[in-house]
């Protein structure tokens, strides 16, 4: 039988962080450390290791896919656990470097700067919309729900996926037009 009263207790946590994470990111986004005062070097030695935490954060979704596939339960725990440690990590990384750098602009143009803008709107509104569905995901997991973990965790896999080889994609794309 399965126990979802873990899944109430955390629901409206779940609910208040999938809101809150999109909004502080977008404020921090325009937030800029020299604009109050604080002069920090841009620290854009960040971008390269934030695009490779997400190739490794897809190489860790897949193998806890396979893991799972062969009954490595335990194995796929701890590959999940450290999918969600490596996307926050990403995503500190991410606003630390946005709070010290200008945005860097999109050089490419003609066909490749649709292409570009098409994966970079894509990524941004999954990774908004995955926080839920992995969040929803990992707490039916730690209650056992393991039916409707999978038929969740179905959805969830394939977004955060494209959400992980995107980033990288993005990255690659706008890398040559870095200051």
């Amino acid at each position: 039988m399965e126990d979802n009263s873990l899944e109430k207790k955390f629901s409206k946590l779940i609910v208040a962080v999938s809101i809150v994470i999109p909004v502080v990111v977008a404020i921090l986004f325009g937030v800029k450390l020299k604009d109050f005062g604080i002069n920090v070097e841009p620290l854009s030695f960040l971008p390269p290791i934030y695009a490779t935490i997400n190739g490794i954060t897809a190489i860790v979704l897949i193998w806890a896919v396979l893991a799972i596939k062969n009954g490595k339960r335990k194995l796929h725990e701890q590959l999940m656990t450290s999918a969600i440690a490596l996307s926050v990590a990403f995503l500190v990384m991410y606003v630390a470097y946005h709070m010290t750098a200008d945005s860097t602009k999109f050089g490419g143009e003609g066909a490749i700067r649709y292409v570009y803008f098409f994966i970079l709107i894509t990524h941004i509104l999954l990774s908004i919309a995955i926080i839920p569905l992995v969040l929803i995901s990992y707490v039916r997991a730690l209650s056992k729900s393991f039916d409707r973990h999978r038929k969740i965790a179905k959805i969830t896999f394939p977004l955060w996926l494209y959400v992980a080889v995107t980033g990288v994609v993005v990255y690659l794309m706008i890398s040559p037009y870095y200051a």
